[in-house]
């Protein structure tokens, strides 16, 4: 194709583009407010970000360019962070695909019941995802002294002599947190799942019968998963966020920061710099690396699922 006719072909194709905004020009209206509010309160700030990742800016004075300076500090020098990298890559590759799977089956499960029964589990298994007094029933249940629930249990059957220090000792302290981030990880995912669900054709399970599905595993498989490939999607969206942006939990039970960084995260080293110590090129620096983290893991996913049902 000669340069002349790549041109005009690309020319023709803006003006049907052009056209064709022009005839749905209703439609983008309806949609403007919504995408304003993104762009200021989502895309630019990610964009002020990674731009304030290359300079030192403490606030009270102008941001100054240093290139990668803080990328350079943060991967070589800073031993905080790798601790805090180690563990929420540890609290992801756990809570995350067993969080996603249990969310999946319980709503797979939850959707078999009758109607207002489905409702009122629905809620019960929702709502320590919105409880915020949620943190503080487990800082009781995990408490250090003997009039914790589990170090009195423990003690009443004389398995301890003398209580344990769940949320102190670096060696329980991690076991504990993903237990917590576990039970709370039913959450905007596990909705998704059960609208996903509740969507099917019931006709598709039918003429899987004809075509010889004979049993519930089959009918997940090839029926199910395929049908809601758009909530998976989303609940792995959640999950990944979720997982990776582990940091209440962790500054509510164990303090912050926990002892011996034992279950230190990212978020925890983001809020650490960002909001005590006011070095906010050094924590954008900590954002990005988050992000594309994030942004890496979500493509792996997506791929993954692509395949599910094929």
């Amino acid at each position: 194709m000669s340069l002349v006719r790549y041109l005009d072909k690309v020319k023709n194709n803006d003006e049907k583009r052009a056209r064709e905004i022009y005839k749905y020009r209703v439609c983008y209206l309806f949609l403007a407010p919504y995408a304003i509010v993104f762009l200021l309160f989502f895309v630019a700030p990610l964009v002020i970000s990674i731009f304030y990742s290359f300079t030192y800016f403490n606030i009270l004075e102008p941001p100054k360019f240093i290139g990668l300076r803080n990328y350079i500090n943060l991967l070589l020098a800073d031993d905080v962070f790798l601790i805090a990298m180690k563990n929420t890559f540890l609290m992801a590759a756990i809570t995350g695909p067993i969080g996603y799977i249990m969310a999946f089956l319980f709503a797979w499960f939850i959707n078999e019941l009758p109607r207002y029964v489905r409702a009122f589990v629905t809620l019960v298994f929702y709502a320590p995802s919105i409880s915020g007094g949620a943190y503080m029933i487990w800082a009781l249940i995990f408490s250090g002294d003997a009039y914790g629930y589990i170090n009195g249990a423990l003690m009443n059957l004389g398995i301890l002599s003398e209580p344990i220090l769940w949320l102190s000792d670096p060696k329980f302290m991690m076991p504990v947190m993903l237990v917590v981030i576990l039970w709370m990880s039913l959450g905007a995912g596990f909705l998704a799942f059960i609208a996903g669900l509740s969507t099917i054709d019931p006709t598709l399970y039918e003429a899987g019968l004809v075509d010889g599905i004979s049993n519930r595993w089959q009918e997940l498989w090839y029926i199910t998963l395929p049908n809601m490939k758009g909530m998976l999607m989303f609940g792995a969206v959640m999950a990944i966020t979720q997982s990776f942006g582990v940091a209440d939990v962790t500054i509510v039970l164990a303090g912050f920061p926990s002892t011996d960084y034992a279950v230190h995260t990212v978020v925890n080293h983001l809020i650490d710099y960002g909001s005590l110590r006011f070095e906010m090129g050094y924590a954008s620096a900590i954002a990005t690396i988050l992000f594309f983290t994030m942004i890496i893991c979500n493509f792996v996913i997506q791929k993954m699922l692509k395949r599910v049902g094929t």
